[in-house]
């Protein structure tokens, strides 16, 4: 414990420093590469597996059941309509979930006693639900919007809270690398996108906005008199603002990720907590991919947006004349210019 902390310690001084920034070009590669790979992912797998809550349909759900098989309730579908290819699932110990398309009357009343014999229940324990297509319109019209105003009221308040739309640019663009990465990996997964799926999306972005906020907060406070300074460029300010806010940006990462993991592989691996399976897999891979956008996307990018502003431009050459005028133009001094002119 003693030995992270004086690794925080050295990052805080800068007696310890990672090139985040001076390496933005490959962040924003691999960035690039693995946001397109999370869209090609969904369109070669034919789209979103949607749960029923989008897509309308029947669902059956069969409690203290004798045996969690799901080919019974496969079976019991098939016989009563043809072709039908439902969706099983054993959603929590004895209960099951069958999911179908939309049924008539008679078709859910024969499947329900199709389902009470398979698995050995009462009548009393088959319970049939109905989604109309119509309420699952509304659902996803409902998580859409939801998702554009979050993210068009972060871009404004960013912009107000920091003062400068750059900052709100990059904050944003590293919340959408989060959400298309996220989006890859779930669909990759092949989980069912049900709204629980669609809050953890949305705890996501507020998380990641979270953590760049407090890195920006530092960008802000070491940058807040450079013009009056010659010790580091604008660059190499903001490479020390991420180094200093790292240890608490995986501190954060850990207390937040450690009970979404144990809800996802104990849970819904283990235990066999399907409900559960859609909400911790959103939030699980977003809380990491978050922290790590943020460091290697958002914080780079807005360096790089800056880095021809006049000023700046100034204010660098002036770094770079009074290290070569003090002969330090070697070592950690000629590294410090090669980060800021990256």
């Amino acid at each position: 414990m003693s030995g992270f902390a004086n690794f925080g310690n050295e990052l805080y001084t800068g007696k310890r420093s990672y090139n985040f920034v001076g390496a933005k070009k490959l962040w924003f590669i691999i960035a690039a590469v693995a946001v397109v790979l999370s869209i090609i992912i969904p369109l070669a797998k034919g789209g979103f597996n949607l749960g029923i809550e989008f897509r309308g349909g029947s669902e059956f759900t069969v409690s203290n059941v004798q045996t969690t098989d799901a080919a019974l309730g496969e079976k019991a579908v098939t016989d009563v309509v043809q072709g039908s290819v439902p969706r099983v699932a054993n959603v929590a110990g004895t209960t099951m979930r069958i999911q179908t398309d939309k049924l008539t009357d008679d078709e859910t009343l024969r499947i329900k006693e199709g389902l009470t014999s398979a698995y050995g229940v009462t009548d009393n324990e088959v319970t049939s639900t109905f989604v109309g297509p119509t309420w699952g319109a509304d659902v996803t019209r409902q998580a859409l919007i939801g998702l554009v105003v979050f993210v068009l009221l972060a871009a404004v308040l960013m912009a107000l809270y920091f003062r400068t739309w750059k900052m709100s640019l990059s904050a944003i663009a590293g919340m959408a690398v989060t959400m298309f990465i996220t989006a890859g990996v779930y669909a990759l997964s092949d989980f069912e996108v049900t709204p629980s799926a669609i809050i953890g999306f949305l705890t996501v972005l507020s998380y990641s906005l979270y953590d760049t906020v407090v890195v920006f907060d530092k960008i802000r406070e070491n940058t807040a008199d450079l013009d009056a300074s010659t010790r580091r460029t604008f660059a190499e300010e903001v490479n020390l603002a991420v180094n200093q806010t790292l240890v608490r940006s995986i501190n954060t990462m850990m207390v937040a990720i450690l009970p979404v993991g144990a809800i996802l592989f104990i849970g819904a691996g283990l235990l066999g907590a399907g409900t559960l399976r859609d909400l911790s897999l959103a939030l699980f891979v977003g809380i990491l991919i978050g922290t790590a956008a943020t460091i290697f996307v958002a914080a780079p990018l807005y360096a790089w947006l800056r880095q021809n502003e006049p000023d700046l431009v100034r204010q660098a050459k002036r770094v770079e004349h009074r290290r070569s005028g003090a002969g330090t133009g070697s070592g950690s001094g000629s590294s410090a210019v090669e980060t800021a002119s990256a």
